[in-house]
């Protein structure tokens, strides 16, 4: 949802307002209650909710979940790290 900055135009109190789209503008202050805020032009800023976004905008390759298959890589153990012995050489656990 997107962030709006307002600032009144009668007692200059600013203020940011997480709205939809298609909510109205605000207009009443609640710092004097007149009716003189004035959306401000700004960089814009939303906030992302729900799940999927990983599923629907951040897809490579096929995979379904970046985000999860990142967080679950684990680094490879080499198999003589676990025995004790190294079958290939070189190995190098360090």
């Amino acid at each position: 949802m997107p962030i709006y900055e307002y600032r009144c135009g009668n007692c200059g109190h600013e203020l940011e307002a997480i709205q939809k789209m298609s909510d109205p503008v605000l207009e009443a202050c609640p710092g004097c209650g007149q009716d003189a805020l004035k959306r401000l032009i700004s960089a814009p800023s939303f906030r992302l909710k729900g799940g999927g976004w990983y599923e629907t905008d951040f897809k490579q390759d096929g995979k379904r979940n970046v985000h999860e298959a990142e967080s679950k890589a684990k680094p490879e153990t080499p198999p003589c790290a676990a025995s004790g012995s190294c079958p290939a050489a070189p190995c190098s656990t360090d």
